[in-house]
Formats: C-alpha cells, structure tokens, sequence
C-alpha cells in the first residue's frame, strides 16, 4: 500500500512539473546571463515603457485562461528555441489576458475591465487591440513607435509561425506582400 501511494505521489510531482513548466513565463536568460529554453514574457505596460527607452517592436499574445489553443500554442510554438531566440532579439513579447481584472494606464489613457467580476468579460485594452474582432489566441503586432501593425489570429504551429513573426521582424511588411513574402520564405524549422 505505501509503494503505491509513493507512486501517485510520484506521478502527481511529475505532472504538476510539467504543468507548471509549460505555462511559467521566465526570462529568456537566467540570473547569470546564461540562455533559458522560455521566452521572456513582459507585461504591457513594462514593454510599453522599455520601447520609450529602447526602440523595439511589440509582439502581444492575447489569451484566456480556457484557451486550449493558448495553451497549446505555449507548450509548442513559444517553446521552439529558434522562435524563441528570434523574437527575443526582435520584439518585447507581452503576454495579455484578455479578460485581466485590473487598470491598465498607458500615457494618461486609461483601459479597464468594464465588468471585472462578471465571468469571460473582456479588457478595453484587448478589445482595442484587436479592433474588436475577439478571437483568442490572437497576436498584435506594433511597430517600434507603438503603431498598431496588424492582428494574426489562432494557433500556428513553430514551421507556420517562423514567417510570421520574421515578416513583421525584418520589416518585409513594408515592401513585400504577404503571400509573396511566405512563398519564398525560407525557414530554418524542419
């Protein structure tokens, strides 16, 4: 009876292990510099202010809680070291629930959840970002002036993913079309 109980408990550290390290946004490096396997995730209003100080593009995920393809899209796309390693030279990644509860002041603009205690209400700020098209996942691209660029909806696996975000981080978006721009993408994920 004890080995079976050491057992489940052994499996339950396991798959809580697991959990957890599928969904912990941890800095791209740790505490001695060294590269981690986890995009560094920033809140809005960190990326918001590290873009005044050091131009950058903005990558935003916007997601809830019951999102299975949010989930889906954390444990697979965002944990692709090549996107991983690409988007942290390229973009400040924010991580927004779209149904956050608290304030959000950007230069004096206030967004706010208008029902913060009803169930699956949504932010200002997500409802904005996505001119309200709501559809989760969702990514916002801006600009290094904080421009609103455009909104990629739904899952995408890491292969489909890399155009994507080097389209919008080499800035072909300004010369090149989007189809013509994936038909001659050459990636580096197999």
């Amino acid at each position: 009876m004890h080995k079976a109980n050491l057992q489940i408990l052994i499996i339950a550290f396991l798959f809580t292990s697991l959990i957890e390290s599928a969904y912990t946004q941890d800095n791209n490096k740790d505490k001695s510099g060294q590269k981690t396997d986890k995009l560094k995730w920033y809140s809005f209003e960190e990326a918001f202010q590290l873009n005044k100080k050091k131009p950058k593009k903005i990558f935003i995920d916007i997601y809830t809680d019951w999102c299975g393809w949010c989930r889906k899209m954390d444990a697979e796309t965002f944990t692709n070291p090549m996107i991983i390693d690409y988007m942290a030279k390229k973009f400040y990644c924010v991580k927004l629930n779209a149904e956050r509860k608290d304030t959000i002041v950007i230069d004096g603009v206030t967004f706010v959840n208008p029902n913060p205690e009803g169930k699956r209400s949504t932010h200002q700020l997500a409802v904005d970002l996505l001119k309200g098209q709501m559809s989760y996942p969702s990514y916002v691209f801006l600009n290094e002036k904080s421009e609103w660029l455009t909104v990629v909806p739904g899952y995408h696996p890491a292969k489909e993913f890399e155009p994507i975000i080097h389209y919008f981080g080499d800035n072909a978006y300004i010369k090149t079309a989007w189809g013509d721009y994936q038909s001659s993408f050459a990636g580096g994920i197999k």
